[in-house]
């Protein structure tokens, strides 16, 4: 459920300073508006009820196509991918336009949510729980639906392992064929047949009934079971993501992956964890960062982040500037992250430093590469030499500008080549605490 509602608190002295100028409170994170505390989908919250959800209105250069029609393709995106999942049901949709006025108008154009995983009849998408989703992205073209979609219900219950293994043993014979088929026919009647669908998310760990490590043969069939299921549906352009979480976890899980033939995306959810853990540990670790994006170009699939944020060492700045940079290095073909607490940044109080930047280099709009120009021919030598210049340059310009890790209570922080190409110039940047 929802928490209730609250408004996010400007940290009072907290600035961004660029190159030693400091960056005005616009940049900090601040209430615009309210908005709830979201919380993950999970088997405490029951299906939405049959009435209609209120739904957002389309632009209206880019007007909804009726239920059944297919949303455009063939518009090229703007932009990278990303995005955040805000709530599972309507109120997230409502949120994406108020991420966007946080962000300066930088549209997230990755809208994610989850079916709850209580019970198989949810799992089909029934009560109208993906009606205003696919309105938001019929609504425009370069716009990407992702969705959650557990392979058993009572997915948050606790199943035993020898439970488990049952299930999946039934599961590989058929027995649950017909809600994945529902499923995929409800998508293609609601126009979203291009749905991102992640399938049996962080199947390596312990949490989920869905999880692999109880059978790993018998998850792997199931898997390949569902996929050739949604694909028989006429219509459906559906892309499969397998999601594991970062590293080892309950089982490797290279031994779950079912196989080029039926996985499109290989994806992975990323958190700052466990406590002490460096990012570059994180990226080195077995079956971390670095083997995600290697196991991926090996079986040539693009990759993805459908869950990432922050986590056990709280509000990590550094780990939020190498988080985005490596995103920025291996472009993924999307990435949304967690925004609740403790994950979170717009929805999250609790990590202000991150929050500011995540909002400054997400609302920076991303400058075309410069074009190289025609050759300047060298300059002629001087026909007289040039008398010295005689007046004093003012104090104020003989008097160097302390570099941001000379600030007082200042973190610097290194930037990599892509965020100056970002803003166009060559600068150092740092989060200043000023004390009032």
């Amino acid at each position: 459920m929802a928490a209730p509602e609250h408004r996010r608190s400007t940290p009072r002295g907290l600035a961004l300073l660029t190159a030693g100028v400091v960056v005005s409170a616009a940049l900090v994170p601040g209430p615009a508006f309210s908005a709830d505390a979201a919380s993950r989908p999970g088997p405490q919250h029951s299906a939405p009820g049959a009435e209609p959800h209120p739904r957002p209105e389309p632009p209206a250069s880019s007007p909804s196509p009726t239920g059944g029609t297919h949303a455009p393709t063939g518009i090229a995106a703007s932009g990278p991918a990303f995005g955040a999942f805000l709530h599972y049901g309507p109120a997230g949709v409502r949120r994406m336009k108020e991420l966007t006025r946080w962000l300066g108008g930088q549209e997230p154009r990755v809208g994610h949510t989850y079916l709850p995983g209580d019970l198989w009849r949810n799992i089909e998408g029934g009560h109208g729980f993906l009606d205003s989703w696919a309105e938001w992205r019929r609504a425009r073209a370069d716009r990407l639906f992702v969705l959650n979609v557990p392979m058993m219900e009572r997915n948050e219950e606790n199943v035993p392992d020898a439970e488990v293994r049952q299930l999946l043993r039934r599961a590989e014979d058929g027995a649950f064929d017909d809600h994945f088929e529902v499923l995929a026919e409800r998508l293609v009647d609601l126009g979203v047949p291009d749905t991102v669908i992640v399938l049996g998310w962080e199947m390596n760990g312990v949490t989920y009934t869905h999880r692999c490590a109880p059978d790993p043969e018998s998850w792997k069939r199931y898997w390949r079971r569902i996929v050739t299921v949604m694909r028989k549906v006429p219509g459906q352009r559906f892309r499969f993501d397998f999601a594991p979480s970062r590293g080892m976890d309950a089982i490797p899980w290279p031994e779950c992956y079912p196989g080029d033939d039926f996985v499109d995306i290989v994806g992975m959810d990323a958190y700052d964890q466990p406590r002490g853990l460096s990012f570059d540990e994180q990226v080195s670790e077995p079956y971390g960062l670095q083997h995600h994006v290697d196991f991926a170009r090996a079986h040539g699939k693009p990759i993805s982040y459908p869950e990432w944020g922050l986590f056990r060492n709280g509000d990590n700045i550094r780990w939020m500037l190498r988080m985005l940079a490596w995103m920025d290095e291996h472009q993924p073909l999307y990435n949304t992250i967690t925004d609740y607490c403790p994950h979170g940044v717009w929805l999250c109080p609790d990590n202000p430093r991150a929050s500011a930047l995540y909002r400054l280099l997400l609302s920076t709009p991303l400058l075309p590469r410069p074009k190289p120009g025609p050759s300047v021919p060298a300059p002629t030598a001087p026909t007289a030499a040039a008398e010295p210049d005689a007046t004093p340059l003012p104090a104020s310009t003989r008097t160097p500008t302390a570099l941001p890790s000379e600030l007082p209570d200042c973190t610097a922080l290194d930037l990599p080549p892509w965020f100056e190409h970002r803003v166009g110039d060559e600068l150092s940047l740092c989060l200043h605490q000023e004390k009032r």
